[in-house]
């Protein structure tokens, strides 16, 4: 028995401790809230007899209700039913609740009043004294406007309190419209992922102000020093106006310090179904590179491509299908998708499928060493211009494996580049890489030998004026997220808890966005007049080891505590930076800053031609030492880094 007695205790004490979910509580009948307003009313009739009683020096010491009392009450509930007073909910009251109640209190007193003088006229009796009268309309409507914002304001206090443990404590950056719109919006939501504390103002013109309740931080230090000041844990950036250098500066101060940093959208841009807590995204690392935004001259893009038909090799692979994407954008007559892997050739086709639903493509699985093959596909569609960005680009892959290095990078890119030529296609843009600027691998060196193809058969055609094909050659430096790159294996040893791998403390690279580097890919293949090899602006040039330590911050980690740095050593045919011209080379301008032309020396097609043959011919029979020593050959640049193939350089005359 009292062992019985104790557990109903003590479930008695748990159920006391559980918090009541408001939010699941039932909303009230409407004749429920009707028949409260009404209380309220009868409050108000009290209050307004105390009041003018005291004005009077009149003594009340109780209330008995009388006829007129009953009548205009009566004509209040009269109001609120035809202005429909009751319909809201109370714990989303807003400003409409309040213009329906001065419209029923308006009503109310102007219709008594009506009565009233219509009935001394009649009778020669007031029923109703006007101060009375107006006193009561105005309690009346205090009265119902103020406990539907308390009871307002108690439900979001306890939502509120239910979910202060996961509100991220945030300053805003900025004090615009944008700024104010996204803080105003951020409040507004339950429950709320985000406790806005503030505004932060570069300018100091606003100190000392409050926008929506909240004060207005001037910053007259460090971004990280003001976050801690006020006890936040992240910012939120929602200054539309800030310049690239002024971002970077922001955010690199907050990770210093292991802040969190928010980029929040333009109002403009916000989707109406979406919560905008899902809508305000986390700075990545391509936020946070020291280059300026691109700016594509669109009419030029337009002209290459609208209706015409466009082949895109490669068309699967991360760089070839943000060109097929960027090319669906500007309505060609017909796109061709070409890749040898099934399954993300599949993934692209359904893309494009979905999100152009009325541009006619083709998914061709081929590979680019069959020229039988390939040739069907260019004798079917005619295509008016081709991307080619079929190509194997792993380092030490292609270290261990030139013999494909060549079959795909080079021959592939012959098959591609001869078929252009025999069918009239109007534009081939092959896309290369800094790599291919003095060698130190086999990848890089097979990428010049396909340069010096493209480069050797343009000049043969302009010659002999016998075809109207523009050759263009792109070249560019890493990119951010593509397959294999550098950044998806960081976030993928994050993930696991790390440590990250770099393979030397003082490797630098240039990196750049795909979307940007196809969209730099596609202006200079429209500015093209063919033989020309475009380079790119990569911007500053960035720290491996530093990218690292600025990945793991922007997922919420301190390098080398939570999450380890370890050095592994250069592999095979890796350098400690690359380039995107050699010191022999020049550039020219265009008219795009971000692309210029470099100034390469040509060669005559048929020694070319001859040799990469006899390469390819090596490549199927001979050995890999064969194969590298032919690759140095052509490119006498080429010199082998941290790899086996080191001992061949001196070989060369």
């Amino acid at each position: 028995m009292f062992k019985k007695l104790k557990q109903a205790v003590t479930q008695v004490l748990e159920s006391s401790r559980k918090k009541i979910d408001f939010k699941n509580i039932n909303y009230l009948p409407r004749w429920v809230i009707l028949c409260f307003d009404t209380l309220i009313l009868a409050i108000a009739l009290i209050n307004t007899k105390l009041i003018v009683g005291l004005l009077k020096n009149i003594e009340y010491y109780y209330f008995i209700p009388s006829g007129k009392d009953f009548i205009i009450i009566g004509i209040n509930v009269l109001f609120f039913i035809l202005f429909r007073t009751y319909a809201g909910l109370i714990r989303h009251s807003t400003f409409i609740d309040a213009v329906k109640f001065f419209l029923a209190s308006a009503a109310t007193l102007i219709t008594a009043l009506i009565i009233s003088y219509s009935y001394l006229l009649i009778t020669g009796v007031k029923i109703f004294s006007v101060p009375e009268i107006l006193v009561y309309s105005i309690t009346s409507f205090c009265g119902l406007f103020l406990f539907r914002m308390l009871v307002k304001q108690v439900f979001e206090v306890y939502i509120n309190y239910q979910h202060s443990e996961n509100q991220l404590n945030v300053l805003v950056y900025g004090t615009n419209e944008n700024a104010i719109a996204i803080a105003s919006a951020l409040k507004s939501e339950k429950p709320s992922r985000y406790k806005v504390l503030g505004f932060v103002d570069k300018d100091g013109k606003n100190k000392s102000k409050e926008i929506l309740g909240l004060p207005i931080i001037y910053i007259q230090r460090k971004i990280a020093t003001t976050l801690r000041a006020y006890g936040a844990q992240a910012l939120i950036i929602a200054d539309n106006n800030l310049t690239k250098e002024e971002s970077i500066a922001i955010v690199d101060s907050c990770l210093e310090y292991n802040f969190k940093v928010f980029r929040a959208p333009l109002i403009s841009d916000i989707e109406q179904n979406t919560s905008l807590s899902n809508q305000i995204e986390k700075i990545q690392i391509e936020d946070i590179l020291e280059r300026d935004p691109i700016k594509l001259d669109n009419k030029l893009v337009a002209k290459e491509i609208y209706n015409k038909c466009i082949l895109v090799t490669g068309g699967a692979g991360s760089i070839g299908s943000e060109i097929v994407r960027q090319v669906a954008n500007y309505n060609p007559k017909k796109l061709l998708i070409l890749d040898n892997a099934e399954t993300p050739l599949y993934q692209i086709q359904h893309e494009i499928k979905y999100n152009f639903p009325d541009i006619d493509f083709e998914a061709i699985i081929a590979d680019v060493r069959n020229r039988d093959v390939i040739e069907e596909v260019f004798k079917e569609h005619k295509p008016n211009v081709v991307y080619h960005a079929a190509a194997y680009k792993h380092v030490p892959l292609m270290e261990r494996h030139p013999q494909e290095a060549v079959m795909v990078n080079v021959m592939g890119s012959k098959n591609i580049a001869d078929l252009a030529n025999d069918f009239k296609a109007e534009k081939f843009v092959m896309v290369s890489t800094d790599k291919a600027v003095n060698p130190s691998n086999v990848m890089g060196a097979s990428k010049r030998i396909a340069e010096i193809y493209v480069q050797a058969l343009q000049r043969k055609l302009q010659k002999k004026n016998k075809s109207k094909t523009q050759y263009v050659t792109t070249r560019f430096g890493n990119v951010l997220g593509s397959n294999g790159s550098v950044v998806p294996l960081f976030k993928k040893q994050i993930e696991e808890g790390g440590p990250l791998t770099i393979t030397h403390p003082d490797i630098i690279r240039y990196f750049m966005t795909i979307p940007e580097a196809c969209q730099l890919v596609i202006e200079a293949g429209a500015m093209g007049n063919g033989g020309e090899i475009f380079i790119f602006d990569m911007g500053e040039a960035v720290k491996i080891i530093d990218l690292a330590k600025k990945i793991i911050r922007l997922a919420g980690f301190t390098p080398y505590k939570e999450i380890d740095i370890k050095v592994i050593g250069l592999r095979p045919g890796e350098k400690l930076y690359e380039e995107l011209l050699n010191d022999k080379s020049e550039t020219l301008p265009t008219y795009n800053e971000k692309i210029m032309i470099a100034k390469i020396g040509s060669h005559d097609y048929s020694a070319v031609n001859k040799m990469v043959i006899d390469l390819a011919e090596t490549a199927k029979e001979g050995t890999k030492n064969e194969i590298v020593l032919k690759m140095k050959d052509i490119v006498p640049e080429f010199l082998s880094m941290n790899s086996s193939f080191e001992r061949l350089d001196k070989k060369i005359v």
